[in-house]
């Protein structure tokens, strides 16, 4: 069985969309005549935790760890919450206090490529003995933190191991990148870096056909897209909601403001008094001040209801339960590529797909292809509100669903079975 070292810094207890994809992979990979070796931090700073996902490592993994310094635990000692909400990429763009454009300021330019740099010379040093030991020919990093694929750079240089690079995210591209006030110098440093990663690496991981694209003008090694996916174990009682119920899972960051679906709800509800008193809106997860500012200012906070953070078996039975499951990412060119993890959860709970993104985004092709849903651009308004009102008088039926279809192929171990092949 051939061996491969996984070096990740996000693993159970860390909760969100992060740690899923590796943690299902490496659920998966032994079907598939592959032995998963993982190394992780010891002592990590998560800003999300779900123990839950516990259960869900196989019991007789050989798991590696090791101390890293981190600066976000000396920051939480001056705002526990502020530091929370830069570590897990939560940037607000308008009112930053001092503490907050300070913070931006250093983690852009004094932390390259991010702040768990400091993971790179000791993890490097004790796992070329590891790499000897279990007799490994193949490392796999998983960023961000982009720090990480370092870790793999160095390890081939000195071991010789074949390296796959995975990005779960763009590096230079992403949408928080900007935010993070890099001086001309810094915003070199990081594309010299990402340079060097993409043409070191032997084969490149990435999550989407944009990625893909956007990194074959940097580099010619080989790029596979292995997209996020779903994996169809859970068991639990899930019934419809009997409010109609629009739900969103995860979190709601700044910039994921579809403004014209707030108004048109507005306008529904002004204009039927039964849709009224059915319509509740649910957020599981993190939601802006920005998101919330255009809420209340369309008048629908008697229907907002706050779940705070779940466990991800609580996500999959909201995600069930819910007549509507809603999905939204930033309007802009740079976020066309990014295909939320959760669209393929949405998927598998059969319910229909109110989707609110760029023109020409990814996510929504899939949805389009699949039949999962309804996509719009951010500018969409009597469109938008037909298929409310269509969705609606389905709901008061009793017929509202979503019958996705073709969707196989992207279940956690279908996806796991291509890695395989590549490896």
């Amino acid at each position: 069985m051939k061996k491969v070292l996984i070096i990740t810094y996000y693993w159970p207890p860390a909760g969100g969309p992060g740690v899923q994809r590796w943690l299902k992979f490496v659920k998966y990979l032994r079907d598939f005549n592959v032995e998963p070796v993982v190394y992780i931090p010891e002592n990590p700073h998560y800003p999300i935790e779900d123990a839950s996902l516990m259960s869900e490592i196989p019991k007789d993994i050989t798991i590696y760890s090791k101390p890293l310094f981190e600066p976000y635990g000396l920051a939480k000692l001056v705002s526990s919450k502020k530091t929370k909400r830069i570590s897990s990429g939560i940037i607000q763009t308008k009112n930053q206090s001092f503490f907050e454009k300070s913070m931006l300021w250093v983690r852009g330019n004094f932390f390259i490529p991010d702040a768990r740099k400091y993971w790179i010379k000791p993890s490097v040093k004790f796992l070329t003995e590891v790499i000897s030991k279990e007799s490994i020919d193949t490392v796999i990093t998983t960023g961000p933190p982009h720090s990480v694929h370092l870790i793999g750079r160095e390890l081939k240089k000195e071991k010789g191991v074949k390296w796959f690079a995975d990005f779960r995210d763009p590096w230079t591209s992403i949408g928080y990148h900007k935010e993070l006030k890099l001086t001309s110098n810094s915003e070199k440093k990081h594309k010299k870096l990402e340079y060097a990663v993409l043409n070191g690496a032997d084969r490149i991981l990435v999550t989407s056909n944009t990625t893909k694209t956007e990194f074959e003008s940097i580099t010619k090694q080989p790029i596979s897209v292995i997209t996020n996916g779903y994996d169809s174990d859970y068991q639990g009682d899930a019934y419809l909601d009997k409010s109609f119920t629009i739900s969103h899972i995860g979190s709601l960051l700044t910039g994921r403001n579809p403004k014209n679906l707030w108004k048109v709800l507005s306008q529904i509800a002004a204009e039927n008094s039964v849709f009224r008193g059915d319509l509740q809106l649910e957020f599981m997860g993190v939601v802006s001040q920005d998101v919330m500012d255009s809420m209340y200012r369309y008048e629908l906070g008697p229907y907002i209801k706050m779940l705070g953070y779940g466990s991800h078996a609580e996500a999959q039975r909201k995600q069930q339960r819910s007549q509507l499951l809603l999905l939204v990412e930033i309007d802009s060119e740079e976020t066309k590529g990014i295909i939320p993890g959760k669209l393929f959860e949405y998927m598998i709970a059969k319910r229909p797909i109110l989707a609110v993104g760029p023109k020409g985004w990814e996510a929504g092709e899939i949805i389009d292809s699949t039949h999962a849903g309804q996509v719009f651009d951010y500018k969409a308004q009597a469109e938008l509100k037909r298929t409310i009102l269509e969705w609606y008088e389905a709901f008061k039926k009793g017929r509202i669903t979503s019958e996705s279809i073709a969707i196989e192929k992207y279940s956690r171990r279908a996806l796991t079975e291509e890695l395989s092949k590549l490896l």
